[in-house]
Parts: structure tokens; sequence; C-alpha cells
């Protein structure tokens, strides 16, 4: 185990051969008991974590963003995919909640699977998951477009069509989507308090957003509930395509994680705030997409399939009121998008401050004064931005990105359920008897840990499957652009093929 000098940060630890939570500092919660120094600043309290883990799931942002995709291939049926989605999401979380509660590190599916597997595989998990995090920048940025036009035309500065499938409209999604990363790039390098605040009133205005919007929608139903039994002709297949837009919305509960060395007591409030920020979003999606489909004007002429919930809201609540429940999601998008270049931001910091990514020495620089890795925050929100320039060529490529960050996050989330399950099985792993930094026992899952365990990772695993199959239903409907339908395996693929490459002959350059 080297140092990286001149800071003196260690590399992570090898896995020990009994992960029970003793490792170092895990009792403590001090990162001097895992190698590293405090540099990130640690003021966040239990609110602020439950912000980080709702703002990244943002189920304003995401259901507005994805509900036409899942209404448009499985019907008012899709409905019953969020349960499914939601149910196997808390199986993983759980798992999450176990790692987070004895390796309060940021970076954390990073350094979890470096714990559990070997450091090779857990530097791959970490690859796979930061370029996933950088994707799911661009695609969150891009749902500006699904409202601002509806609020006023004028935000259409391309073209005249506003349907993000559209080619005026994916363009004018990418113009938006830049000016909005230029925004939470600078407020991810100011310094820690602002990001703080921003994620908190955020998430106050989203969680607010929902519940007026959920009353407001079951207040002008159209029809009776039964109406989410019919699958307008929707087959086992179609619900499965369906099943995209709670898979979208439902990853990123792992934020709180990720912020965990600037959590005060972060091994008693991660795990905590991991189950609330998944189980709020949830509740709130679920609503939400229930009263989508009862206060709709029509469910068969189209425009639900088309335009999702903001022609919901504008057609069935006035343009006034809708138009401002519509404001309310902007600022939702804005903090979610901002979320997510933080915890990226985090993910990126921690794998260079191991040594393990090119540039490693500028990465992990944390100015004093500021206490935010403001390279790293710079270099997601420009990547980021380069992604969205995809959009520019094809509308399709807004699925295309969709798809394919929650690809990367399923078989990241799965690169750590796995080496964790293998520890059970092996008897590495040690149910109980940790202690958080109050004192008490730290959360375990006991005796149920092997059976979630495996539900976990078999469900994470078929989901992976489902969002990577190239169906050209989906991702080239119109035909022509063979890479958009294969672009989640091309994408993964050459991922891995970089990564590889930088294994084995990049990084023994001196740095």
């Amino acid at each position: 185990m080297t140092a990286t000098a001149p800071s003196q940060k260690r590399a992570a630890p090898a896995p020990s051969d009994s992960p029970d939570g003793a490792d170092g500092g895990a009792r403590s919660g001090e990162l001097a008991g895992f190698g590293y120094q405090q540099e990130l600043r640690r003021r966040m309290g239990p609110y602020a974590s439950f912000a980080a883990g709702f703002s990244f799931i943002s189920v304003l942002t995401t259901v507005f963003q994805f509900f036409a995709l899942g209404y448009s291939f499985g019907g008012p049926a899709f409905f019953w995919t969020w349960p499914v989605v939601l149910a196997g999401q808390l199986l993983v979380a759980a798992c999450f909640a176990e790692l987070a509660a004895r390796y309060p590190i940021a970076g954390a599916v990073y350094q979890w699977s470096t714990r559990l597997a070997t450091p090779a595989f857990g530097w791959f998990a970490g690859w796979i998951m930061v370029i996933g995090r950088i994707v799911v920048v661009g695609a969150a940025a891009l749902a500006l477009q699904a409202v601002l036009p509806a609020i006023w035309p004028g935000f259409q500065l391309v073209g005249d069509d506003p349907s993000p499938t559209s080619p005026s409209g994916a363009a004018n999604a990418a113009l938006l989507g830049l000016v909005l990363l230029a925004l939470t790039t600078l407020v991810n390098v100011l310094d820690n308090r602002v990001l703080t605040v921003v994620n908190t009133v955020g998430v106050t205005a989203e969680i607010t957003g929902v519940a007026l919007i959920v009353a407001l929608l079951l207040t002008h139903a159209q029809r009776e509930p039964s109406i989410v039994l019919e699958t307008g002709g929707a087959g086992t297949g179609a619900l499965l395509v369906g099943a995209f837009t709670a898979a979208y919305v439902l990853i990123g509960f792992e934020s709180a994680s990720e912020m965990s060395e600037e959590t005060v007591n972060p091994q008693r409030t991660a795990p905590r705030t991991t189950f609330t920020a998944l189980t709020t979003s949830g509740v709130c999606g679920g609503l939400l997409l229930l009263g989508g489909l009862l206060a709709a004007p029509s469910l068969s002429d189209g425009q639900l399939g088309a335009d999702g919930l903001s022609y919901v809201l504008t057609s069935t609540l006035g343009d006034g009121v809708g138009r401002l429940l519509l404001a309310d999601v902007v600022v939702a998008i804005c903090a979610a998008t901002l979320a997510i270049q933080t915890s990226a931001t985090r993910m990126l910091y921690s794998m260079a401050r191991d040594g393990q990514l090119p540039y490693a020495r500028a990465l992990s620089a944390v100015p004093a004064r500021t206490g935010m890795p403001a390279v790293s925050a710079v270099v997601v929100g420009v990547l980021a931005a380069l992604l969205l320039l995809l959009n520019f060529l094809s509308p399709e490529a807004l699925l295309a990105i969709g798809t394919t960050c929650i690809v990367m996050v399923y078989l990241a989330y799965a690169m750590v359920t796995g080496p964790m399950l293998v520890a059970r099985l092996r008897g590495r792993w040690v149910r109980s008897g940790a202690l958080d930094e109050t004192g008490r026992p730290a959360f375990s899952l006991g005796r149920w840990g092997l059976p979630i365990n495996a539900l976990a990772l078999v469900y994470g695993l078929f989901m992976t499957v489902n969002l990577a199959w190239p169906r050209a239903e989906v991702y080239d409907p119109n035909g022509g652009h063979w890479y958009f339908q294969w672009f989640s395996l091309l994408f993964v693929g050459g991922s891995l093929a970089l990564g590889t490459a930088y294994r084995l002959f990049l990084r023994r350059r001196p740095r």
C-alpha cells in the first residue's frame, strides 16, 4: 500500500478476510482508521443527508421526464412496474445500508466493492459507476426540456416543436442542459454550505410540490383507480419496457453514503437516510403516476404517451396553476442535477485520492478555503456537457443516454451485492457486533442478510439485462440508427475496454 505524495493520502486497504465492521475506524467513524485524512468538511445533519439521496432520485424530475415512455409502451398497467421495481431497489438499499454503517467513506460503491472483493474488481466497479454517474448528470439536465417550454414558449430556443423526441426539441434540450450544468458546476466548486442550502431548499420545494400536484390530480380524477388494471393491449415485453420509468427514477439512494465524509455521525445517519430517501421517493412517485393516470383528459388521444405529465397538469389544472406547479418541477430538476453531479464528484475524488485515475493529484485536490474537490466537479460537468452534444445528432439520443446511465448504475450495484453475497456464503461476513459513533449497534440485516442479498443480486442482474437489451422499437423506432439501438451495450463495452487499457498500459507511466 503506497501513499500518493505529496498529500500522503493512502490507498484503499485490501479487502479483509472478515468484513465485520471492525475495519480500522469503523467504530468511531473517523477516516484515520481507514487510512485517509479528513479533507471534506463534516457539516451535514440528518435532513441534509436525506436531501442528498432524495434530490438524486428526484421523482418530479424523473417521473416528468419518463412518464410518457412508460405509458406509451405499457398503457395504464405500467403503474404496476413501479411497486415491483421499488421492492427490488429496497433489497439493494438494505445491503447498502449495512455497508454504509461499516464503511462510511466517500466513493461508496468503489470503496465497498474493493473491500468485499479485490482492488482490481473494486476499481472496475468504481470506474463503471463514475462513468454512469456522469451520464446520469447529462440525462437529468436534459429533463428541463420536458417542462420549461410548457411554462413559456420562449424557452424553446431552437425550432418550434418542444417534444424531446423531435429534432428541434432534442437540440433545445441540449442547450438548456448546458446552461444548467454551468450553474451546478459553479455551486459544486464554491462551498459545501452553499451546496447544502441549495439541496435542502430544492428538496423542501420538491416535497411540497409533489404533495400539491398529487392532491390536485386526485381531486380532478376523470376515472376510477381500476384503470391501472388495463394494459391497453400491452404484453409482458411492453411492460418490461414500461419498467424503464421506475428503473430510471429509483436510483441514487446511496448518495447519502457518498456524502458520509461530510455527514455528522455517518454510520448512524447514512443507513437511515438511504431507506427514507428511497421509501419517500417510492411513495411520492407512485402517487404521481396514479394521479396522472386518473386525471388525464384522455388515455387514447396519444398526448399522454407523447407529452406525459406536463400535458396532464396544464390541460387539467389550467395554464395558471399548471405552469406554477411546473415551475416547482424546474426547481426539482436543478436540485437533482446538482445532487447527481455532487455524487459523481465524490466518486471521482475517492478514486483519485487512492491514485487510481489519471491526473489523480489534481482530481483529489481539496482547497482548504472551500473544502470541495473543485477539479473533479469541473471534470464531471464538462464530460456531462460533451455528452449532451449527442442530442444534436438525433432525438433518439435522449432515450439512449437515459437508459445507458441506468444500465451502468445497475451493473455497478451488482458489483457490490455480488461480492457481498460471496462473502456471506464463505462465512466472511459477521452479521452483527459493530457499533456506530454513538456506541449503539450499527445497522445490520442479521439472519435476513443472506436471502435479502441473494434476491438483490438476482433482481439487479435481471434489470441490467432488461435495460440493455437492444430493442429496435425502443431505441431506434424510426430505423437507420443502429448505433442507438446498440448504444447501451456499445457504451458499456467501450467503457470496460477503456478501463482495461488504462489499467494495463497507461497507469504504468510516471504521474
